[in-house]
């Protein structure tokens, strides 16, 4: 049986800070819009650039990490599926808004340094136990007793 994907994964930049707010069942949700840009040469070897915004949804744990962590301007990885809404106005007209909802976030921007302890500083883990990346990421060695097959 052939199985469905629907997966997205972004990186880019916020264009403005997040806004959170609470579901009448009291749990958070977090929206933000991330910015994700290409540049590429045509035959003619002009350079283009284009950009395409994504309208970024967030839940629970995570809603409330974005919502504290990040700020307009961050730089993210966002991984999640689309998810296109639709409604209808007071005037009858319909309206479509697809959006990512993600199911993981990391900050690619160099941390700023710590005024207050919400960090270990013995172990600079983030919430959710991940190593903070320092500088571009490096590929691990892989040896051959590394592969279990």
């Amino acid at each position: 049986m052939a199985k469905d994907l629907n997966k997205v994964m972004i990186i880019g930049r916020l264009g403005k800070d997040p806004e959170m707010r609470y579901t009448p069942g009291g749990s958070p949700v977090t929206t933000f819009s991330v910015a994700a840009g290409r540049q590429w040469k045509d035959g003619s070897g002009d350079l283009h650039e284009e950009t395409e915004w994504f309208n970024v949804v967030t839940w629970n744990k995570l809603a409330e990490i974005c919502n504290e962590h990040l700020h307009k301007a961050s730089r993210v990885y966002i991984e999640g599926r689309l998810q296109t809404r639709q409604w209808q106005d007071q005037e009858g007209a319909a309206h479509y808004r697809t959006e990512v909802i993600a199911s993981d976030m990391i900050m690619l921007d160099s941390r700023a340094p710590r005024d207050h302890g919400h960090f270990d500083d013995h172990d600079p883990r983030d919430q959710r136990g991940a190593r903070p990346q320092r500088g571009p990421a490096q590929p691990p060695e892989i040896n051959d007793e590394d592969i279990p097959f």
